[in-house]
């Protein structure tokens, strides 16, 4: 009788486990989504500023890079099946396949790589966690402006898909940054 009780307790243990992991992917995705709604459109540009690259990456340091990642791809996913979840409301295939999609697209390997490093990284310093922030937030719209080179020529989607976002890219790392510095200090005492 003793054996069964252990592997109940076990079992139960791991239902407890599984559920919370899948309640904080979901609330990973939902904070992605809201982030979404904060959207200013760019006059010039097919591409709006949102908070999403900040919350994508807040997202990673509460979550790490696997539930984080899977969070992302829910995110992703959703959007994907036509849910409003995108920049201005948006949601749909166009959307992951049109001008603004390889800002999407990105979210994944960068928060990915952006939550690994947070996993191997010893210090957590503010000016550190800005420098990888920043590095992320730039490589998201390296590649998202790299993708709007398909609609238009290079040297527009340089200067309607990355030139504008440079200063937000670097406000919300100190954001983040201030964020994460703040998380460490508090598990350190």
């Amino acid at each position: 009788m003793y054996i069964k009780t252990n592997q109940l307790r076990t079992v139960q243990q791991g239902v407890k486990t599984y559920t919370l992991n899948l309640v904080l992917i979901a609330a990973g995705s939902l904070f992605i989504a809201l982030s979404a709604r904060v959207a200013v459109p760019v006059p010039f540009s097919m591409v709006p500023v949102t908070l999403q690259t900040l919350a994508v990456l807040i997202v990673m340091a509460l979550l790490g890079s696997k539930r984080g990642t899977l969070s992302i791809l829910l995110y992703l996913s959703e959007g994907l099946t036509g849910l409003p979840v995108f920049a201005m409301g948006a949601g749909g295939f166009y959307h992951l396949t049109g001008p603004t999609g390889g800002y999407l697209l990105a979210f994944l390997p960068m928060g990915f790589l952006f939550g690994r490093w947070l996993e191997w990284s010893l210090e957590h310093r503010f000016l550190n966690v800005w420098v990888a922030g920043f590095i992320t937030h730039a490589a998201i719209l390296f590649f998202g402006a790299l993708w709007l080179s398909r609609f238009v020529s290079w040297e527009p989607a340089v200067m309607k898909g990355i030139i504008p976002f440079i200063p937000g890219a670097v406000f919300k790392s100190v954001i983040l940054a201030g964020i994460i510095n703040r998380m460490s200090h508090s598990r350190d005492s």
